[in-house]
């Protein structure tokens, strides 16, 4: 009897997480979609013929260069637009996002 229940409650912690998981995994998807119209689908792309190619840069120069735009700290002749692009960003969602563009190649 316990061992049934025991199993039980593991298969609910894995539905769990894997509605959890897929749940982060839709967020930073959504959160790139603004991203995708400059940068590409796969960040690949000089945004505006201007910018670095995202995609190969690591998570961390992401969140520094989001955080920097945020800030105002960062950017050239770009920052403006891309200052109004993650104002509403938090911290969670800027390594959220950073981690997923550092994964795009």
């Amino acid at each position: 009897m316990k061992t049934t229940k025991i199993i039980a409650t593991f298969k609910g912690l894995v539905l769990v997480g894997a509605i959890l998981s897929s749940s982060v995994v839709a967020a930073d998807a959504t959160l790139y979609k603004k991203c995708a119209g400059c940068h590409g689908q796969q960040a690949e792309k000089k945004a505006m013929g201007k910018s670095k190619i995202i995609n190969s840069m690591t998570a961390a120069e992401i969140v520094g260069a989001l955080n920097g735009y945020k800030d105002g700290s960062y950017g050239g002749s770009m920052k403006g637009l891309m200052k109004g692009q993650v104002k509403s960003l938090d911290d969670e969602q800027i390594e959220s996002l950073a981690q997923t563009i550092s994964e795009m190649k």
